[in-house]
């Protein structure tokens, strides 16, 4: 583009200097041609002049004399003269008196044509007229001069009085035109072509001048400038001197250098920004509410959609982002945190399924608030939504159970384990000594055998709650299932004969299935379906649970004769924080919510049948160890 630009000036100085020039060359041309002739005329009139008073005084002496064929001669031997065409004396009635050619002799000469009028009352006051380009009798282009003769006294008695006769005629040269036309043409031909070579060296000149000392700046301005306008902020322009383009490519230097610091700190203020959102654990992103389009968001939340943390969602529709929708979410189908702020302006919280770039859903927790801030000088609104992973909170709130079930299981094993554990020992000293008398403590021994099988059973339970509160290890560790789930039952048995609730835990796969998982997150699903399955039967009945061995998958079956799963409530169950539990009491509404994220962590999956009014079947579906351990 610069370059462009350079050569339209170029061609725009060129073809203003030509015009200008050849313009210039033509008016002193014309000046010069016209000078050439007027001078030319002068030369010629005042020859004509000199001719005249030769003949004025040859013709006085003449008349004097009477000689009137010296007259003709000296008429006739003009004629014949180089460069001159005729002579001729033309008398006051516009007759040829004399002629160097006598066929124009006593001819009537138009010397109206030329505005000479020899006897008219106001005769003409100059006695020699300027020559005129005109043709003669016989075609030929001569240059005419004109010399009128005055009458003089001495002259009176021929021709009448000096008031009444002030002429006596006119004395008609005509000189042969084409050689001063040729002088002429040469004097022009030599002034065009001083003018040609004189609009050469000017042009030549003056592009030197112009490219060396303004095109060339210009083009490297304009070079430098489209490289800043392109990003690149480092360009500058070196121009020596201290002229004007000079100055100005300094002041452009200086421009360059403030426009790249301050995009440099704009920048870092930007990086600043992305790096404090980046910071926060949820989910980050500003909506323009016009337009739907995301102006800022973070890691976490393009995490919380399946999107590269690296690429920036950034221009993407809010809906398109995080709903693949063409259009606005409808707001009869969901609550949308955009349209309810520009509605009212206050903030607000709602439950929304984001869908990821895989296909699958996400539950997420939106809390949204507006922002006023100022683009461009003018205000503007905008809508920051926090969006935290419902799965992530399921998670935190399971380990903080699991957590505060450990802290449990420790005070129950310092509490109630280690005191058990000293009666114990007490208790097998007792034995011991009453070993000896048979007959005498026989019968004390039959109890002290009953205490110890108690304290046995009771150091199992504590054992079995120290399992239970186990915090999860880092990686997934071989589970023996039918202990797992045999040993968790054996804690709910009171809470389940409070509840006039049945057991049956007799139909395990044998041998026992193994599966790849953390032994208190096993513990903890069965925990928790058992604890749902009580609560859907607030009038009693009876839970069956079982194992089952089905090719590589280990199922966990836990079937009820509770209530049942209403239909409209059957899409929602696994939701966080949704609960409908039959026995009236308020849930939290995240046992199931943590059960499906522990069994979907270890690749398997938890589905259910339900007829309401006759029970409710889970089904735990586990892969087996032995298929995830096979090479």
């Amino acid at each position: 583009m610069g370059l462009m630009q350079t050569a339209g000036l170029r061609r725009k100085f060129l073809i203003y200097a030509a015009v200008g020039l050849t313009l210039l060359s033509f008016i002193l041309l014309g000046l010069s041609w016209t000078l050439y002739r007027q001078q030319l005329t002068q030369e010629r009139s005042q020859a004509a002049a000199e001719v005249n008073r030769l003949l004025q005084t040859t013709l006085e002496n003449a008349m004097l004399k009477r000689d009137l064929p010296g007259l003709n001669g000296i008429i006739r031997k003009l004629g014949q003269q180089p460069g001159i065409h005729s002579v001729s004396i033309v008398a006051p009635n516009l007759k040829v008196r004399f002629a160097s050619d006598p066929v124009l002799l006593g001819q009537r000469f138009p010397l109206e044509v030329h505005g000479v009028c020899l006897d008219c009352p106001n005769p003409p006051s100059a006695l020699i007229l300027p020559g005129v380009f005109t043709v003669d009798s016989q075609g030929r282009e001569v240059m005419r001069s004109v010399n009128i003769v005055a009458n003089k006294k001495q002259c009176v008695g021929c021709h009448g009085a000096l008031s009444t006769h002030p002429i006596n005629g006119a004395l008609v040269v005509d000189y042969d035109a084409a050689p001063i036309r040729q002088r002429a043409a040469q004097s022009a031909a030599s002034l065009a072509v001083m003018g040609a070579l004189l609009l050469g060296f000017t042009l030549a000149g003056g592009g030197w001048f112009i490219r060396r000392h303004v095109l060339l700046p210009v083009k490297l301005l304009s070079d430098s400038s489209s490289a800043l306008a392109a990003g690149r902020l480092d360009s500058r322009v070196h121009l020596t001197g201290q002229d004007e383009l000079s100055q100005l490519g300094n002041t452009f230097n200086q421009m360059a250098a403030n426009i790249e610091e301050q995009v440099q700190r704009i920048h870092e203020q930007e990086a600043f920004l992305q790096a404090l959102v980046d910071a926060f654990p949820d989910g980050i992103r500003v909506i323009d509410p016009d337009t739907y389009n995301i102006a800022l968001d973070n890691r976490a939340y393009r995490a919380l959609i399946g999107q590269r943390t690296d690429q920036p969602c950034r221009g993407q529709t809010c809906h398109a982002s995080s709903h693949g929708r063409a259009e606005p979410c409808p707001p009869s189908l969901t609550l949308c945190p955009v349209q309810e702020i520009r509605r009212n302006g206050e903030p607000c919280k709602t439950l929304m399924a984001f869908r990821r770039a895989d296909g699958s859903t996400r539950q997420v927790e939106i809390i949204a608030a507006p922002m006023q801030m100022s683009v461009g000088g003018v205000e503007k609104s905008f809508v920051v939504e926090a969006c935290r992973d419902l799965a992530q909170l399921v998670k935190f709130s399971h380990e903080q159970k699991l957590a505060e079930i450990a802290q449990l299981a420790t005070g129950v094993a310092h509490e109630i384990h280690n005191p058990l554990a000293s009666v114990r020992i007490a208790l097998h000293a007792m034995l011991r000594s009453t070993g000896t008398d048979i007959e005498g403590s026989r019968e004390i021994h039959t109890y002290l055998k009953l205490v110890d099988g108690e304290v046995d059973r009771c150091i199992e339970i504590t054992e079995r709650l120290l399992k239970l509160g186990t915090t999860s290890p880092a990686s997934a560790q071989l589970v023996s299932v039918n202990p797992a789930v045999a040993e968790t039952l054996s804690l709910l048995d009171w809470e389940a004969e409070a509840g006039k609730v049945t057991i049956r835990s007799d139909d395990y796969a044998q041998p026992s299935p193994r599966v790849l998982a953390s032994d208190s997150e096993l513990r903890m699903v069965v925990l928790n379906l058992v604890q749902n399955a009580l609560h859907a039967m607030p009038d009693g009945g009876e839970l069956r649970v079982e194992t089952r061995q089905q090719g590589d998958k280990v199922e966990i079956i836990f079937t009820d004769t509770g209530v049942g799963i209403q239909p409209a409530d059957a899409a929602h169950i696994f939701e966080p924080f949704f609960s409908r539990r039959a026995d009236s009491e308020k849930g939290t509404g995240l046992g199931l919510s943590i059960c499906q994220s522990i069994i979907q962590n270890y690749g398997g999956r938890i589905h259910f049948e339900s007829q309401p009014g006759h029970g409710s079947r889970f089904v735990v579906e586990l892969p087996d160890a032995a298929s995830r351990l096979a090479p």
